[in-house]
């Protein structure tokens, strides 16, 4: 069995996430006191009692959602766990598969998702951004239809999650107009989500922009196994293609179905994903049925999936 490790991204997040880890697992409560360092406030208090409002605020759900995966990998590690044969991660879950690679430590990348966060907030103003799941379309009629509701405003297939799942982005008037067009176009459902920042579009290209400085002021190295970029579905290569991609991802659409094919044709049989929800493990089924996917978001299931790796 050949296996891959995915991270989640923004989405996943809930209070009480993790929160009987720590018992087993002394390195993850040390992994969320190393982030609470960087980021002047005390995260696990944040992630175990709230609110939720303030955990759901992309400024604090980016550096959460980091740490709850690499407390996860590093909880593995500790534990005997062994090395991937690959990751990779969704959006925000790039840089948890960074870290876990050791091409970015974890305190820069607790740094970067902060201030890309932070950015990502500010591109657009407030109410102005929205972003809506499709599903049950083919991918180009969801790019027909983003054509066709751009005379509104900015309109983009952003996360390519899985076949006949897409999520859009842009202006709200266009989104809206967009949702409309796709249930006329068949569309099982087309709603919008409850987040404000219209990531992964064009919309978050200064933002891209400004963080490229702080990129290029953070060491990067050569990954220890492969990362597969989610921009577009190939492994990462030397510290200066990290980062040069890296540049693009938060402007730039995530290509999870191409990311997990890339994953399949390279020999992967299983996947698990490290950290909290089962978002990914649902996509990667919908992807491809005859993978053995499965979830690290308890002491449970952390120790299942190591004797399972034991065997």
């Amino acid at each position: 069995m050949t296996t891959a490790f995915v991270f989640p991204g923004q989405g996943s997040q809930s209070v009480g996430m993790q929160a009987d880890l720590p018992a087993g697992f002394p390195v993850v409560a040390e992994t969320y006191a190393e982030a609470s360092d960087v980021l002047g406030l005390d995260l696990w208090n944040l992630v175990q009692n709230g609110p939720k409002e303030q955990l759901d605020e992309t400024t604090s759900t980016q550096p959460a959602m980091l740490t709850a995966g690499i407390a996860t990998w590093r909880a593995w590690k500790n534990a005997g766990g062994p090395d991937p044969a690959m990751v990779a991660g969704h959006s925000l879950g790039e840089y948890s598969a960074l870290v876990a690679s050791g091409a970015l430590s974890f305190a820069d990348a607790v740094r970067l998702v902060r201030q890309r966060a932070e950015l990502m907030q500010g591109a657009v103003p407030a109410g102005e951004g929205a972003m809506a799941a499709v599903l049950g379309l083919d991918d180009d009629v969801v790019l027909r239809v983003c054509e066709e509701a751009s005379v509104d405003g900015v309109a983009e297939a952003v996360n390519f999650n899985s076949p006949g799942q897409v999520v859009v982005a842009g202006h709200r008037a266009a989104i809206e107009t967009l949702t409309a067009l796709a249930k006329e176009a068949g569309a099982r459902r087309a709603l919008i989500l409850p987040v404000s920042v219209p990531a992964h579009s064009s919309l978050m290209r200064p933002a891209g922009e400004t963080l490229a400085a702080s990129l290029d002021s953070t060491t990067f190295s050569a990954p220890g196994f492969p990362v597969i970029c989610a921009v577009d579905g190939t492994p990462y290569g030397d510290a200066e293609d990290i980062r040069e991609r890296m540049k693009r991802q938060v402007f730039s659409p995530v290509r999870w179905v191409d990311t997990i094919n890339y994953m399949v044709a390279s020999g992967v049989t299983s996947i698990i994903e490290f950290g909290p929800g089962r978002v990914l493990a649902g996509l990667i089924k919908r992807i491809d049925r005859n993978i053995d996917g499965s979830c690290i978001d308890s002491s449970e299931s952390l120790k299942n999936s190591l004797n399972g790796a034991s065997k």
